[in-house]
């Protein structure tokens, strides 16, 4: 039986945030998929954008609020960070085409997995970030064997 694998870290700034997502690209295999929940402006963007640099990306990251996915080529695999905020049903995921996204070649960081309900994919890490005083608190759960090997590779 699978158990859950939890690494909570306290980040002090955006430098810090950004800091996470880098410890963690040297690592990342596809298909991965990691949720980001956390309220807004609690930086799952920034996490996103120190991952992305981290992989060689040195273009803009932005959120993907508008535009509900924003997709970014790299050399080993196709990094997608969707952003689900603004859907007012769950079929929005169905009715975007977005299960088309998911390939065995791609890395998916979903933010607010809940408005698409039981659309959305499965995780292999949930990473909440929560706001306190002028930082953050970054909470990582594995839920799955990937995202467990995953954890571990940061916390060493």
């Amino acid at each position: 039986m699978f158990v859950a694998e939890n690494h909570a870290v306290l980040l002090a700034n955006e430098t810090e945030t950004l800091s996470l997502g880098a410890r963690i690209a040297p690592n990342i295999t596809a298909p991965l998929i990691i949720w980001l929940q956390g309220d807004l402006g609690a930086g799952k963007t920034t996490f996103t954008r120190g991952l992305l640099n981290a992989l060689g990306h040195h273009g803009a990251v932005k959120s993907p609020t508008y535009n509900i996915v924003e997709s970014y080529p790299l050399q080993k695999f196709i990094l997608h960070h969707f952003d689900l905020y603004r859907f007012q049903t769950a079929d929005e995921w169905l009715d975007a085409g977005l299960d088309e996204l998911f390939t065995a070649n791609s890395v998916s960081l979903i933010e607010w997995p809940q408005q698409g309900a039981d659309f959305v994919p499965k995780p292999d890490i949930i990473l909440h970030l929560t706001t306190i005083n002028h930082g953050r608190n970054a909470e990582l759960t594995a839920v799955s064997d990937h995202g467990k090997h995953l954890i571990a590779s940061i916390k060493n």
